[in-house]
């Protein structure tokens, strides 16, 4: 089955930032029976620029070549498993429909990690994480094209490497496309709630009493409510949520930083380092709510970058050094941008 290719088609709307920008040769991968046409494009174009919901990307530049939206669809649920319920998304899934998908099916494990955008194959190679739950806790194995074997296989959760926003993905761009994910999530008797995260354990307090056991449904509602109330919608305005990760330093560094700034936000890790809110720092430097021209930082959240439209990639690119440059300055921390700048 043939794909089928578009010239300079606008992808506008299909990155949550909202840049303007074309891709020369765009198509639209639904089906699995179109993957062998999809190697031979891949092959005879020097390989190809894959698009998934858009939400990790900022784009500087029209995109050359080809340009590939991956579209695959489909979830199963297999509960017949001892160690838990084994659920295989496509990775064309919506990530917080598939979420909440799972919530309505009780199948409880993802729900911290609700109305995080993009897609289930976007999930594993920036490793998301929100609200004390990292999706590689979750993960028991990726389906993968390996485009140097041309070959499909799948890794194990260990053999993608994944770490803090990071994974081996990530590390060798363009040598693998996720093609489907398989997470191992707790049956309902076996679950423990991640309530470890203070906004969260204050938001399920304050909504619950402590009267009753929290359920995967209640954390999903306030993960959402807590994010719908911090976060910007990007059908709104033009985002790609938090756009910076949580730089995480040693203890000595961590101490250092007390000494001058007592109130810094930090969070323990289980390796003895500790995690500091980027949002804080750059709340510090007073960039919240500030403009750049058409860019800007979100005023009710520091961590994201906003275009208030008309920004180009240049400008996002632009604010964010600034940011970067000012939180060092005063910090000497380095903050490391979440987004893949193409």
């Amino acid at each position: 089955m043939k794909l089928s290719f578009e010239s300079a088609k606008s992808l506008a709307s299909l990155n949550t930032f909202g840049i303007a920008a074309c891709a020369e040769q765009f198509a639209v991968l639904s089906t699995r029976e179109q993957i062998p046409d999809l190697i031979a494009q891949c092959q005879e174009h020097g390989g190809a620029f894959f698009l998934g919901g858009g939400s990790n990307i900022l784009l500087t530049q029209d995109v050359a070549g080809l340009t590939i939206q991956v579209d695959l669809r489909g979830v199963e649920i297999d509960r017949d498993h001892d160690d838990g319920i084994r659920v295989t998304a496509a990775a064309g899934e919506n990530w917080h429909a598939f979420v909440m998908t799972l919530v309505n099916q009780d199948v409880p494990g993802l729900e911290n990690l609700a109305l995080i955008p993009g897609t289930v194959g976007a999930a594993p190679i920036q490793n998301i994480g929100a609200y004390g739950l990292e999706v590689c806790e979750r993960i028991d194995s990726v389906e993968v094209l390996d485009w140097q074997a041309g070959t499909i296989s799948h890794l194990s959760a260990e053999e993608c490497h994944f770490a803090y926003r990071e994974s081996l993905f990530k590390r060798h761009p363009g040598r693998w496309l996720v093609l489907s994910v398989t997470f191992l999530c707790p049956h309902p008797a076996q679950w423990q709630p991640v309530t470890t995260y203070r906004e969260l354990a204050e938001a399920l307090k304050s909504a619950d009493d402590g009267n009753a056991d929290v359920s995967c449904r209640q954390i999903a509602e306030a993960v959402i409510a807590i994010r719908s109330s911090k976060l910007p919608d990007p059908r709104r305005i033009g985002n790609a949520g938090s756009f910076f990760k949580n730089p995480v330093v040693s203890s000595h560094e961590r101490a250092a930083l007390q000494d001058i700034y007592p109130d810094i936000v930090n969070y323990p890790q289980a390796d003895g380092s500790f995690k500091l809110a980027a949002g804080w720092m750059i709340d510090q430097c007073g960039w919240k709510g500030r403009q750049a021209g058409a860019a800007g930082v979100h005023a009710n959240q520091a961590l994201v970058l906003v275009n208030h439209g008309g920004a180009s990639g240049a400008d996002i690119v632009a604010l964010a050094h600034a940011i970067q440059s000012d939180v060092h300055d005063r910090f000497g921390v380095t903050l490391e941008p979440e987004p893949v700048f193409l």
